[in-house]
């Protein structure tokens, strides 16, 4: 647990360093909602009802954007091989990266969200079901996202290939998070979307770390 501590207090103090650089998927998950209505018009009824896919699809987009920086800095100095080499678990490593990630760009998502709901027009019923999806579910896209990135670690052009990797493995996220808003604002009961999604992101959080510890190991061999 030391060695998850000290990682995740590292990278945690890299991206404070970083400023800006760290927001860049948040901006960039704004700025999508802002212009998503100048491109399909200002009706308000079909907003709403594109509303919470557009919301997930543009924070799928925005995890995507940060992953790449999640271990190719660390592989380019050397310090990811001193991590492997290093008597202390390379998973919880990861795992600590993958939640460094996840409070540095899919919280700030979360938090943003109410702002994207306003600029959708996401009925008032909508807005709670919207942010426990988010909030529970976001922690799996930067958990699954990590086996993408260890997988292209050295890669050349490894962001395009990390996309194609990622996002099959994110549309049940997908389905189940958007899926809990249209529940709600149809009148159902958004429970089941969220256990869904409790579910993945606990599978992710106990399998990914490993997974993408495999890959690194691999990918430095």
């Amino acid at each position: 647990m030391n060695a998850f501590m000290a990682t995740l207090s590292r990278d945690l103090l890299i991206a404070r360093r970083e400023g800006g650089e760290s927001l860049l998927a948040v901006i960039f998950f704004v700025l999508g909602a802002m212009l998503f209505p100048l491109g399909v018009g200002p009706e308000g009824k079909l907003l709403a009802l594109m509303a919470a896919g557009v919301i997930w699809v543009m924070a799928l987009l925005a995890t995507l954007l940060a992953l790449d920086r999640l271990f190719q800095a660390d592989w380019r100095d050397g310090t990811l091989e001193l991590m492997a080499l290093a008597p202390d678990s390379l998973t919880l490593v990861v795992a600590a990266k993958c939640l460094a990630h996840w409070l540095v760009t899919g919280l700030p998502m979360v938090i943003a969200a109410p702002v994207m709901a306003l600029l959708l027009n996401l009925p008032p019923e909508g807005w709670p079901p919207l942010l426990a999806a988010l909030l529970i579910g976001s922690p799996a896209l930067s958990f699954i996202g990590a086996i993408c990135a260890a997988l292209i670690v050295g890669a050349r052009r490894g962001g395009v290939l990390m996309t194609l990797l990622a996002l099959p493995l994110y549309i049940p996220t997908l389905i189940f998070g958007a899926g809990a808003v249209q529940a709600a604002i149809g009148g159902f009961d958004a429970s089941a979307h969220l256990a869904a999604l409790g579910a993945i992101t606990l599978a992710a959080i106990a399998l990914c770390p490993w997974a993408a510890a495999a890959a690194l190991r691999q990918a430095m061999e």
